[in-house]
């Protein structure tokens, strides 16, 4: 008998994927010491989008924070139509490409090995091998890599899986009971998007990883989960609220917080990486930087990030789409707000970062368009 110590027990531990793709990354140049760089691309069906999520690489890497329509580049759309990975050996083949994607791949590595994942028979995204030695990629190293790169998309679909379920969950919750409520479903969805929007044009500034933006997409709607305790009558209100029900409504934040860290127990998610962003976000995305905003009355950079990131997509949104009690705003008009609320209750450089961007902001609004005739006659 002789002891042997788990080759892979960092899996066990509870840590972002981006720190077990390190960790695989490690693994694999063990055996074969020129794979420079894992990468994970994530695909979002609705807009036909391919995002950066996590990745590793032994210098700097080429293509952090980047999105790109998947119809864009054909040669990873091939693909995906093919349902089979892809072998290039020599990429120099790909140099006259005009994508991103791929000058920038080129210019970086010699030989690449691109797999598609699969969830069901739906595919999900892609898992980037890249080397700077070519012909390097043979049957054995395939092998070696077809067995990692599963795993990785193993490990990406029950993080996945997991932190959708738990999402579904909170949005049936607050629909069942708030199914009028004023806050449509395409209003969450622009949120959403307008959300990673601004977190991935300040992701510089405030150092934030693709994980990180992925995660505040996908908690972005549950915001306001806490609506789910406030009374019809206040919340349905489709006039100016008095003192007294504006305080009312003002608790949403703690009982959303409430909500919160009672549907993370009953999952038994209280340590499931980013839940702590979902806190902020329900909790603080009220505060403003002057300190008058509530509950807690934060000021400045006591406010996290993802909340203030959160405020500014909220805030667009409602001001640029109908409800009961208002028009909806044009974007000019809604953009001059934003600059006057700019330092004052909202982050200036969250601001910047969505006035800036009105053309991808038309596109979103475009093809989450709210169902007026449903809204006006419910």
């Amino acid at each position: 008998m002789h002891e042997h110590q788990d080759t892979l027990r960092e899996l066990n531990k509870d840590i972002p994927l981006q720190d077990k793709v390190e960790y695989i990354h490690k693994l694999i140049i063990e055996k074969h010491e020129f794979i420079e760089r894992v990468s994970i691309a994530l695909y979002d069906p609705k807009t036909d989008m391919l995002s950066t999520y996590a990745n590793s690489t032994t210098g700097t890497s080429p293509l952090n924070h980047y999105q790109a329509c998947l119809s864009s580049v054909p040669s990873l759309q091939e693909i995906v139509l093919n349902g089979r990975p892809r072998v290039a050996n020599d990429l120099s083949i790909y140099q006259g490409s005009k994508t991103t994607h791929s000058k920038s791949i080129t210019a970086r590595y010699a030989a690449s090995y691109t797999l598609p994942m699969f969830n069901k028979g739906d595919f999900f995204g892609f898992i980037f091998f890249n080397a700077q030695q070519k012909n390097c990629f043979t049957s054995n190293v395939l092998f070696f890599l077809d067995m990692m790169g599963h795993l990785i998309s193993m490990t990406l679909v029950t993080e996945l899986i997991t932190t959708q379920t738990m999402t579904a969950t909170l949005k049936t919750a607050r629909g069942f009971s708030h199914h009028r409520d004023a806050e449509t479903g395409t209003h969450l969805e622009r949120m959403a998007y307008y959300s990673r929007l601004i977190a991935q044009e300040v992701t510089e500034k405030f150092n934030l990883s693709d994980e990180f933006i992925e995660y505040i997409f996908l908690y972005a709607p549950l915001h306001d989960i806490g609506k789910i305790g406030v009374p019809d009558k206040i919340l349905l209100k489709p006039a100016k609220l008095t003192e007294d029900e504006f305080e009312t409504m003002k608790q949403h934040v703690d009982k959303g917080r409430v909500i919160i860290d009672e549907i993370l127990g009953n999952f038994q998610l209280d340590h499931f990486p980013y839940t702590e962003v979902l806190r902020n976000i329900v909790a603080y995305h009220h505060e403003s930087l002057n300190g008058e905003g509530y509950i807690k009355g934060l000021k400045g950079d006591e406010i996290p990030i993802e909340a203030r990131i959160i405020a500014v997509a909220d805030v667009f949104d409602a001001l640029t789409s109908h409800r009961p009690y208002k028009t909806a705003w044009s974007n000019e008009r809604a953009f001059k707000m934003l600059r006057e609320m700019a330092g004052s209750k909202l982050d200036p450089d969250c601001v910047d970062a969505l006035c800036r961007n009105e053309t991808i902001i038309l596109e979103i609004q475009q093809r989450f368009v709210e169902d007026m005739l449903d809204e006006d006659s419910a």
